[in-house]
């Protein structure tokens, strides 16, 4: 076994022991088992500075793009997002790339025994043990400790307020746009969900916000004026000025919140990803010098230049056009019908569908009506796929039988999406980030 080989196995041995734990999907609302934890370590999470980040769509894309701008200004940046798209260490990156295996696991042992102590108190007190998320907060924060970095940019797992990353303190707080998605967990309404989003913001912080529903915006004011330094949203103190899109991305100028930066190019599709640099810009602003110091041109330039948010309409074959776009609630949908039109002039695709259980699929296929003349379900490898044939049933009613296929798997859909297209026509893989993972997984196997 070669030495590569040997390390790849160690890791997944992490991920298997992860694994065990209460599912990611099962978030526990609860914070102190967590901050136990990294309280037994020496709290990890305080050892460097940290951006945090939660909103309900955009979040990783986001958290990339502050990532890439800070490191071009030369600092070490740790960059925790979730979940992943084909590798598990995707989760936890180093200067732009993930963690290796050997390190890994090496840091799991190290905090292997404080995570068996405290799963016992829990346990002993009548709790569950850590679930995996929380156990993977901890070891992220002990990661890059390890490395150790000058900035964490923190992607929230769900929510906030419990959330286990909330156990570190954000220098500032960003969200992006606030909408309705793990409602079970989060709450029903824009407010309910808007207020746990908020448990994020800590005293002495900058607040730097996307445009938000009115009544987002209120509860996030409201919170920030309490504890916040400042508070700075888009549209108001910082703005995506103008947008050209372009074949194989787009031009943009913004307006931070000290200056301006035109005629940038960003090589990502979507009006949306403009929004989410303009916001990045922002929180690198308010990071690095107060919301006050202008950025220097040159370091956005080449940072925005060579920016990447994987699965987030990734053109992966111009012939024929398809595109991957992990949308998986109807806000990401919504943008991702929209973007089809404005970006890729509204092409005739076959869609590629796969939704998870817990998410409205009626209401994602519904913002969807108009994008595909013809849909192909299937289900991704997630254990919580929808079965394709009930997801069908859906889509029949929203795109007409006589326009849905079904596919057993992600491989046999991508070929029947291929005979259905018309000569000129576009393919587009959506649902799920799971799905979209798949389909990235099977491209590097057909690779190597």
């Amino acid at each position: 076994m070669s030495t590569e080989a040997f390390w790849a196995a160690k890791a997944k041995e992490v991920e298997d022991a992860l694994l065990t734990r209460i599912p990611e999907n099962k978030i526990r609302p609860r914070l102190e088992p967590t901050r136990r934890a990294v309280e037994l370590l020496g709290d990890p999470q305080r050892a460097y500075r940290v951006i945090h980040v939660t909103g309900t769509n955009g979040k990783t894309s986001t958290t990339r793009f502050i990532e890439r701008l800070l490191r071009e200004h030369g600092l070490r940046t740790g960059r925790f997002t979730s979940p992943h798209l084909v590798h598990f260490t995707e989760r936890m990156c180093i200067d732009g790339e993930p963690v290796s295996d050997e390190v890994l696991y090496e840091v799991w042992n190290d905090i292997a025994p404080i995570l068996e102590i405290v799963d016992n108190e829990l346990v002993e007190a009548g709790d569950t043990r850590l679930t995996f998320f929380e156990a993977l907060a901890v070891l992220g924060f002990a990661v890059f400790a390890d490395a150790p970095v000058d900035v964490l940019v923190l992607e929230v797992g769900m929510g906030g307020e419990w959330d286990s990353t909330n156990v570190a303190d954000g220098d500032v707080a960003v969200f992006t746009k606030i909408g309705i998605d793990h409602s079970d967990r989060l709450g029903s309404t824009i407010e309910e969900i808007a207020k746990t989003k908020s448990g994020i913001i800590k005293p002495g912080s900058i607040v730097v916000s996307s445009e938000q529903p009115v009544e987002a915006l209120d509860v996030l004011k409201a919170k920030a004026k309490t504890v916040a330094d400042d508070f700075k949203v888009a549209g108001e103190d910082f703005a995506v000025l103008d947008v050209d899109p372009q074949l194989t991305g787009q031009g943009l100028s913004i307006r931070g919140l000290a200056g301006e930066y035109l005629d940038l190019f960003l090589p990502l599709h979507g009006q949306y990803q403009a929004e989410n640099l303009a916001v990045a810009i922002a929180a690198v602003e308010a990071f690095l010098g107060g919301a006050e110091r202008k950025l220097m041109d040159d370091v956005v330039r080449v940072a925005v230049a060579d920016a990447s948010s994987p699965g987030r309409l990734q053109v992966i074959n111009r012939t024929p056009l398809t595109i991957l776009d992990a949308a998986h609630n109807p806000d990401g949908a919504e943008s991702l019908a929209q973007a089809l039109v404005e970006y890729f002039a509204a092409p005739k695709a076959v869609g590629v569908l796969g939704v998870l259980a817990e998410k409205d699929a009626t209401g994602v296929l519904t913002k969807l009506a108009d994008s595909f003349e013809k849909v192909v379900i299937t289900k991704s490898s997630s254990p919580r796929a929808i079965d394709p044939d009930e997801l069908a049933m859906v889509a029949e009613g929203i795109f007409g039988a006589n326009n849905v296929k079904v596919a057993a798997d992600v491989k046999t859909a991508l070929e029947m999406a291929e005979e259905l297209r018309d000569k000129d026509g576009a393919i587009v893989v959506t649902g799920s980030i799971s799905l979209v993972g798949d389909v990235l997984a099977l491209i590097q196997k057909e690779e190597a």
